[in-house]
This record gives structure tokens, C-alpha cells and sequence, in this order.
């Protein structure tokens, strides 16, 4: 198939369980159970109301400008799924507006991921579903291609392939790749079981703060002798 016209099938997709699970887990634990490595950077925020997204990536390449394969991919789209596009970060032009935004609500599409501006951004507002994108620009887009459809794509370093587990809060987006999703989801859990157990000692004044005093210790830091 040529570069810049191929359209694939997912070879895989997180079960639901899984994902179900994610979306009951904060965004920055997660991101503290993968060592922090992983993001798509500051420029994507929500321009929903609220809430949370959890869903199975199907991916777009496309490139900056043109929305033709993210037409093609909400035709595409079964619900649960969470659509991440690698427009190149570009905000000349939106690539999606109300219109298109009615029809994922129709199809179950369960959250957008833009790397690139939408317009009509009250109609995001109001219908709430879960959308994180870079920008917002009243210019329309155009429709000619290239673009790719469920290939592996990357925003700001952050690798997306089909079927990955795609995680979102008013922090940001996450991608949790498919062959480590239950590891991620055990040591996202121990950490916020203990976050728990934190807050309900700080709560009852027990909580232990000489972790601090011991680091500075450790780094030479001089105390006032008082």
C-alpha cells in the first residue's frame, strides 16, 4: 500500500475490563506507575465541560490541515474507542467541528485526542464528550489527504499504536500500551491504595513528614540552630 494512503484493520484492542479499570485511576498515578516517562505534552487540553476519558486508540496520521481519514475514522469508529490524530500540532486549521462532533457522539466514540485545533468550541463544551486538543482556530479544514489510518503514530514523543489503552483527566492524556496495561494497572493501584492510607493520616494528624528534613539532610542543607 503507498505511504500516505493506507487505511488497516487494528490487529488488536485492550479489553474492556481493563479499560474500565483505568478509568476508575487518576491520570497523574498512572503516569507515576509508568516512571514518569511518558506524555503528550502541555498543549493538549481538555475542551470538554468535564470528566474523564478511557478508551481503545484507533489512530490517524494526517497531515496538518486536512481531516479526510478523520472522517474516515469515525466511520470507522465502534464504540469505546478514542480517536488520537497526529495532525503535526498545527492550529491553522481545525479539523473538527459540531458536525463531526455529533456524528462520534452517534457513533459511541468514547473521547478525541487532537494534535491540532478543533472549531465550534462551545458545541465541545456543551456536548461534553471527553476531547483533548492543542488549539482553537475558526479556519476550516481541508479534505485531499495524505493520512493513515491505525498506524502507529506519536505526539510529542509519546508513541500511540492501535488498540493501546488511551487515558484522560483535566491533567492530560495517556497512552498505556497494550503489552504492559495489567503490569501498569497493578502498580497504579498499590500506589493509589497508599495515597489512600496518606490522605486519611493527614486527615487524622498522623501523617509523617520526616522524609523531609531527612532529604535535606542527606543534601547538606543547613537548619536554623533554633
Amino acid at each position: 500500500m503507498p505511504i500516505g494512503f493506507r487505511i488497516n484493520n487494528r490487529a488488536k484492542a485492550a479489553p474492556k475490563e481493563l479499560v474500565d479499570a483505568f478509568a476508575r485511576l487518576p491520570v497523574a498515578n498512572v503516569s507515576d506507575a509508568m516512571s514518569r516517562m511518558t506524555a503528550a505534552g502541555p498543549a493538549l487540553r481538555p475542551m470538554h465541560a468535564s470528566g474523564g476519558m478511557a478508551g481503545v486508540a484507533l489512530t490517524v496520521k494526517t497531515r496538518p490541515g486536512d481531516n479526510l481519514m478523520l472522517h474516515k475514522a469515525i466511520d470507522m469508529a465502534v464504540p469505546g474507542d478514542v480517536i488520537v490524530v497526529d495532525a503535526g500540532g498545527d492550529l491553522t486549521n481545525a479539523l473538527m467541528g459540531e458536525l463531526m462532533l455529533a456524528y462520534a457522539v452517534k457513533k459511541g466514540v468514547s473521547g478525541f485526542v487532537l494534535n491540532c485545533a478543533i472549531r465550534d468550541a462551545d458545541a465541545f463544551v456543551h456536548t461534553n464528550l471527553p476531547t483533548f486538543a492543542a488549539g482553537v482556530t475558526h479556519r476550516g479544514p481541508y479534505k485531499d489527504g495524505p493520512g493513515e489510518i491505525n498506524v502507529p503514530i506519536a505526539i510529542d514523543g509519546m508513541v500511540v499504536e492501535p488498540g493501546d489503552i488511551m487515558i484522560g483527566d483535566s491533567d492530560g492524556v495517556l497512552c498505556i500500551p497494550f503489552a504492559d496495561a495489567e503490569e501498569t494497572l497493578a502498580k497504579t493501584q498499590a500506589k493509589q491504595d497508599a495515597e489512600t492510607k496518606q490522605m486519611r493520616a493527614i486527615a487524622e494528624g498522623t501523617n509523617d513528614r520526616s522524609w523531609v528534613d531527612a532529604a535535606l539532610k542527606k543534601l547538606g542543607c543547613c537548619f536554623p540552630e533554633n
